[in-house]
């Protein structure tokens, strides 16, 4: 009984090639929205490979659960399977895939728990320092200018979602600049690009050994950026959002000698004024498809045996 094996070889094998492939493509950078489908399907298909053989393997192993994941296949597919020649193989390769899931799950939780005790202590912060009206409601979408002299601009996603600026931007931004920064904040909330990044640092925080779920989060934290620009650039022109994250960042020293973590800036800013051209909409379909046929590749491999046995 070979598929689980060839789950595994697949998904490690995506775990390997599909990052190389994308960080020697020069095409994310024009369309980070593209981009950022693909790193979700190739981040699914290996996890989904690694489910898929974390099944099959127990159902091998155990009969409790061969009975409900082959409870209505024909006679003939539970024989392409082979399930009864497992060998003690198959308990331990289900048990340390079990573990994996148990594990991804739990790092999952954890974020999630981290991401709302951060929200509460930021939105307490925000009452504090910028306390409501008499009379006034805490509507969803509600501007929250900040006193500050530090330039900022940031959005706070959660049930009540906040836009927060402060007053050091508002006297640094000139013109449509503000407009764009409100935009590129709005373009994170209406793309829900928290979720991206929860999701990758719980699996990069998870599994720090496995160099996908790495590069997958430090990819989600510059596409999103790239994508957000994009929305804003759409509506304001290139040159104003860039304009405005000089504003922005000019103070944090991202643009000397010796950049900040920050240092992506002085790259969105380039792109920016650069203009590269965007990809054809057919090579963006065709990237588009590609993407999502990766995570129908192990549904086809673990599903051969029973439909060669059908057919």
């Amino acid at each position: 009984m070979m598929v689980p094996w060839v789950l595994l070889l697949l998904g490690a094998l995506a775990a390997v090639v599909a990052p190389r492939l994308l960080a020697r493509a020069d095409w994310p950078e024009r369309e980070p929205v593209v981009a950022l489908w693909v790193w979700q399907c190739v981040v699914a298909g290996v996890l989904l490979s690694f489910a898929l053989s974390m099944t099959i393997s127990a159902a091998a192993a155990w009969q409790a659960v061969r009975g409900p994941v082959f409870a209505h296949a024909p006679g003939g597919v539970v024989e392409a399977y082979a399930l009864g020649v497992g060998g003690p193989w198959a308990a331990g390769t289900a048990v340390l895939l079990a573990c994996g899931a148990l594990w991804t799950a739990a790092m999952l939780t954890q974020e999630i728990r981290r991401t709302r005790l951060r929200r509460r202590q930021r939105r307490t912060e925000l009452l504090v320092r910028s306390p409501l009206l008499p009379g006034e409601e805490p509507g969803p979408e509600r501007l929250v200018v900040l006193e500050g002299a530090r330039p900022d601009a940031w959005w706070l996603p959660g049930a009540a979602p906040r836009l927060v600026i402060t007053t050091g931007a508002l006297q640094r931004l000139k013109g449509r600049q503000l407009d764009a920064v409100l935009a590129h904040e709005q373009g994170h909330a209406a793309a829900r690009h928290d979720w991206l990044l929860h999701c990758s640092e719980a699996l990069a925080t998870g599994f720090p050994q496995v160099p996908v779920f790495a590069a997958f989060r430090d990819e989600m934290h510059r596409l999103v950026e790239l994508a957000a620009d994009d929305v804003a650039s759409r509506r304001f022109g290139r040159l104003t959002i860039a304009l405005a994250l000089v504003e922005l960042n000019e103070h944090r020293g991202v643009f000397g000698p010796c950049p900040t973590p920050q240092a992506q800036v002085p790259q969105r800013v380039h792109r920016l004024l650069t203009a590269t051209p965007r990809l054809t909409a057919g090579r963006r379909l065709r990237l588009t498809a590609a993407a999502a046929l990766v995570p129908s590749v192990p549904l086809l491999v673990a599903f051969i045996p029973g439909l060669s046995t059908l057919g």
